[in-house]
């Protein structure tokens, strides 16, 4: 690109050095011309430059150096400036052809699929695929790639079913270190409670908590988070049912003076089943009791729970969050829908699919107005008629057998109490689980477990005591 200036300063003459003709030539008047009106003009071509330095780069890279230069500039400014037409419309509308066509046919057998995007552009060009070929490759690598993200999905399922079933190492080690410790060392195998204490466990000034697990270490979580957070931590019974098998070190295990354990032995092979449908039996575990409150093993308590037990429960039987409400539209949008079949006959018939459920895992319990209802012969129904059903009218677990057995008769109580879904939601807010009196890790990322969502495990560690030599020796996780 060139910018001559005649000497007489009569002309001004901008060219390519490409051999192209020349595409601006401005000539200057002789006469009546000055210094201000040249330099404006000059700087208007200065300004111009550029914009032909580019479309002149566009033509030669292009291969369109044969054209004329108004042929090639008026290709270059669009349909309205030198005759320019626009045929990017029909170009897109081609391509729709083909794909709708593509979409109803057959992939050609044979047909070899790149690896990836750029290595499919590299063949086009060395192969000079027609469009309809590219369309083929195109349609074959994205059903490639939804069948391995398919794959990956149900592998990583898999895999998160089994992290979670699973028992984790340095748990396994700390009930076994319990176990021994328990059988040769004859002060762990003192009497729970002690004698004074008898009376304490059906005496309904006291605060009674309810909690059913096989864990030990998530147990002994619960019971230290709760005695730390009480206000009259004197006040706090413990009532901690499990099974055989983890007897023996949960006696070991206890935190505090009032933390209490009694025995059940398990006649089911699928003894943590059990476990999990113990507490439709409340009443008649506890028959002198009034109230309690049930905790899951896998709750963290950050407040004081006393006034749960102040809460009038106007004739339910169940004091329990809703989640169908809240802020959280993941964890707080949950109505029967989610949890039933409603194409089974039995379902559709009685019940509302749009119906609010509620949570288990922190509930205070009624137990008089209990007493006076049906909900355990009603859970039982429910419970053969799904074994009849084979297992199809709901999905696991014993939270849909209880929102049939307990519907009707839920008070729903303020969410601050207890907050869900931190076993599932990596996205939990942060704050809302500081303010939250109750935190439950309900779902598969248990936080004992690797696959724990590592922001939210210091919530449930900062209640592990790893100066314990049991804990220390079996190297619990630790964050």
């Amino acid at each position: 690109m060139q910018l001559h200036i005649s000497p007489s300063m009569r002309s001004i003459t901008i060219s390519s050095n490409n051999g192209l003709t020349d595409l601006m030539k401005i000539k200057v008047a002789a006469r009546h011309i000055s210094y201000r009106t040249l330099f404006h003009t000059i700087l208007i071509v200065a300004f111009l430059l550029p914009f032909v330095f580019i479309l002149t780069a566009l033509v030669t890279l292009e291969g369109a150096n044969k054209c004329s230069s108004f042929d090639c500039f008026g290709r270059r400014f669009g349909p309205r400036f030198l005759g320019r037409v626009d045929d990017s419309g029909k170009l897109v509308r081609d391509f729709y052809k083909i794909f709708n066509q593509v979409i109803t046919e057959e992939i050609p057998d044979g047909l070899k699929l790149p690896d990836s995007f750029s290595q499919l552009v590299a063949e086009m060009k060395n192969n000079q695929y027609d469009a309809k070929t590219f369309a083929f490759s195109l349609r074959a690598m994205m059903e490639k790639l939804e069948r391995e993200i398919r794959e990956s999905k149900a592998s990583e399922l898999m895999n998160r079913h089994f992290a979670a079933s699973s028992i984790p190492k340095g748990i396994h080690c700390f009930s076994l270190r319990l176990t021994d410790e328990y059988s040769s060392n004859a002060h762990a195998r003192r009497q729970l409670p002690s004698p004074e204490l008898l009376p304490v466990l059906s005496n309904n000034s006291y605060h009674h908590f309810v909690l059913s697990t096989d864990n030990i270490l998530a147990a002994s979580v619960v019971v230290t988070s709760v005695v730390r957070s009480s206000l009259e931590p004197e006040k706090v019974v413990f009532h901690v049912i499990t099974d055989k098998k983890t007897y023996a070190g949960a006696n070991l295990s206890n935190t505090t003076p009032r933390s209490f354990a009694s025995k059940l032995q398990a006649r089911s092979p699928k003894y943590i089943s059990l476990l999990n449908h113990l507490r439709i039996y409340l009443p008649e575990l506890f028959p002198d009791l009034d109230k309690v409150v049930f905790l899951d093993d896998d709750v963290v308590i950050q407040r004081d729970l006393s006034p749960l037990w102040e809460i009038d429960l106007q004739g339910k039987v169940n004091g329990a969050i809703e989640t169908c409400k809240g802020e959280d539209e993941w964890v707080m949008s949950k109505y029967f829908k989610n949890y039933f079949n409603f194409s089974h006959p039995l379902i559709s018939k009685h019940l509302d699919p749009d119906e609010c459920a509620w949570a288990y895992g922190m509930n205070i319990f009624d137990l008089r107005a209990w007493r006076k209802t049906n909900i355990r012969e009603t859970y039982h129904f429910w419970l053969k008629e799904n074994l009849k059903s084979n297992l199809t009218m709901w999905k696991l677990g014993t939270l849909p057998p209880a929102l049939i057995a307990f519907k009707g008769r839920v008070h729903p109580i303020d969410p601050s109490w207890h907050m869900l879904g931190l076993g599932y939601q990596s996205k939990t807010n942060i704050e809302n689980v500081k303010r939250a009196a109750v935190i439950h890790y309900n779902g598969q990322s248990k936080p004992w477990l690797e696959i724990g969502f590592d922001h939210l495990r210091p919530f449930w560690t900062k209640y592990v005591n790893y100066s314990n030599d049991f804990v220390r020796n079996c190297h619990i996780l630790e964050s």
